[in-house]
């Protein structure tokens, strides 16, 4: 397969690859040591730059939450030359200022899941950890803040984000929990997606686009119906948003995201098995 050097990668709704001016399209199998990713990859060129797209539930939203293969989708952004991700995600809002149809670009997660050893691509022999203080890229933050201003469209800078696994939606002893502590958004998938990314060494930041107040207010509670409405709101202000940030990303990966590794691993690489070193390849190109 050729590739093509420092990608933009795009994570969402299948709805996003309409993006106008999104030419030269191409679907992509990617296989992978992890397993299937959630779909074929769509290749392109967006405001002049090289783009992946992924939908992250499958043409027709046919996976779970819990059945997303996180370490599937990224390996295969790593190996197609991604070197950045724009994860567009539908969030249910924890706190009255965050409206339906808000963006929060997110700066931090807490993990209600049970799915670590989902969410890295180490182990088998290689023990890596990386720093995962600042879980979302700083730089690429400050790009979607800013374009999303520039498209008029309500934005908050920073928020956490609560993963939790679903796909039932929060109890209301649940949301009212969240809510008192402070928490910001609630979601069902970026945490899985960050870790793999930090690992690959690709800077990932996360769109959260507000669809509900999830149920923590006594007089709503969430609904599939309400979510779907104002998925539809969200998809036109993603895609502006988006959009306006592919040109303002560097043409070279020169982040701190982009050398996470560099001080990461314990494991001497004399002891790193060839087995796992042959699945880790593309992440582990620079250091062998």
């Amino acid at each position: 397969m050729a590739m093509t050097k420092h990608r933009i990668g795009i994570i969402g709704g299948t709805g996003l690859y309409g993006i106008e001016g999104f030419t030269h399209q191409k679907w992509v199998k990617v296989k992978t040591p992890f397993g299937a990713p959630s779909d074929d990859f769509l290749t392109g060129r967006l405001a002049g730059r090289e783009v992946v797209f992924l939908p992250r539930h499958g043409r027709g939203h046919r996976l779970l939450p819990t059945e997303l293969n996180h370490r599937a989708n990224i390996w295969a952004m790593k190996k197609l030359g991604v070197q950045w991700i724009i994860s567009v995600s539908a969030v249910g809002s924890l706190q009255a200022k965050y409206q339906p149809c808000d963006i929060v670009v997110i700066d931090q997660f807490l993990d209600r899941t049970k799915q670590s050893l989902n969410h890295t691509f180490f182990g088998r022999g290689i023990v890596a950890h990386v720093s995962f203080a600042e879980p979302l890229s700083a730089e690429l933050r400050k790009i979607i803040v800013a374009a999303a201003h520039g498209a008029k469209a309500r934005v908050h800078d920073g928020g956490t984000y609560v993963c939790m696994e679903g796909p039932a939606f929060s109890t209301r002893a649940e949301s009212l929990a969240n809510h008192h502590a402070g928490y910001d958004v609630i979601g069902m998938t970026n945490l899985g997606e960050a870790k793999c990314a930090r690992e690959a060494e690709i800077a990932y930041a996360t769109m959260a686009m507000a669809t509900d107040y999830d149920c923590w207010k006594e007089e709503e509670h969430v609904t599939l119906e309400m979510v779907l409405t104002n998925l539809h709101r969200n998809a036109a202000t993603a895609k502006a948003v988006v959009a306006a940030v592919i040109p303002q990303i560097p043409t070279e990966p020169t982040w701190k995201a982009h050398s996470a590794l560099k001080n990461a691993f314990l494991t001497d690489k004399k002891l790193w098995p060839a087995k796992t070193k042959k699945e880790l390849a593309p992440l582990l190109a620079k250091y062998k």
